[in-house]
């Protein structure tokens, strides 16, 4: 059994930080993508930022500069540090990681439950 369990978020002033933190287990962030994803009451799901399986990394244009993803040494763990949080970054956050098919292509998602990150002003 694949599981994704988020940590880290709660409720903290704008201008405030967070760094949540993504558990892995019967799984490896291997040669696959991995990311985190939010969504917003009423709003659509996006994808916030990615390490693609070539190994480079995405960023909305809605937190780059501010936020920062990466993982451990034994890529159990993902990581994403939020600064200069804002208000519109609240959501529920989600650890993703693409799943290795039999054939070594990288498909379908596997999505952790999420953790909640509230940003008041």
């Amino acid at each position: 059994q694949v599981q994704l369990v988020e940590s880290g978020g709660g409720s903290v002033q704008a201008g405030g930080s967070l760094k949540l933190s993504c558990a892995a287990s019967g799984y490896t962030f291997g040669p696959c993508g991995r990311g985190w994803y939010r969504q917003a009451p009423g709003k659509l799901r996006e994808l916030v930022t990615s390490i693609r399986a070539d190994r480079t990394i995405t960023y909305a244009d809605s937190v780059k500069g501010r936020f920062t993803i990466s993982q451990d040494n034994d890529k159990k763990t993902l990581f994403l540090q939020m600064d200069n949080l804002k208000p519109e970054d609240t959501a529920m956050y989600y650890c993703v990681a693409e799943r290795r098919s039999r054939t070594g292509v990288c498909t379908s998602l596997y999505w952790g439950q999420g953790t909640q990150v509230n940003v008041s002003s």
